[in-house]
């Protein structure tokens, strides 16, 4: 999980201080642009710590899940951690994790040379 800093935690930020919305609304919150936020926001679904609500399928809501509150509660520890992904997600998602033997997902997407400008 390859997190842009601080653009994607300032989306988590809004979006659990503001609750759900949409790309427009997050720009004036985090001050990013909104090109940046909806090229982020995808990222940010795949690697479930945000989902796109309805009520139409093409409506661009996006809310955090709690695997991106536990993203936000872990933030300072983004850089200190191999596998922020494993403490994020570990057998009590509070504390530090050793998940031997659990399955990982991998994603592709969000690597920090995607061809973004980062604001």
């Amino acid at each position: 999980m390859k997190l842009r800093q601080p653009t994607d935690f300032l989306i988590l930020e809004a979006l659990e201080d503001e609750g759900r919305n949409v790309a427009t609304n997050l720009a004036s919150h985090t001050g990013k642009s909104r090109k940046n936020i909806n090229t982020r926001l995808p990222v940010l679904e795949d690697y479930g710590l945000v989902d796109k609500i309805g009520p139409a399928k093409r409506s661009g809501l996006y809310e955090i899940t709690p695997l991106g509150k536990s993203a936000l509660v872990h933030q300072d520890e983004y850089d200190d951690v191999a596998d922020f992904e494993a403490l994020i997600t570990g057998p009590e998602a509070g504390s530090p994790a050793t998940n031997e033997g659990a399955p990982q997902a991998s994603f592709a997407r969000g690597d920090a040379t995607d061809g973004t400008d980062e604001e």
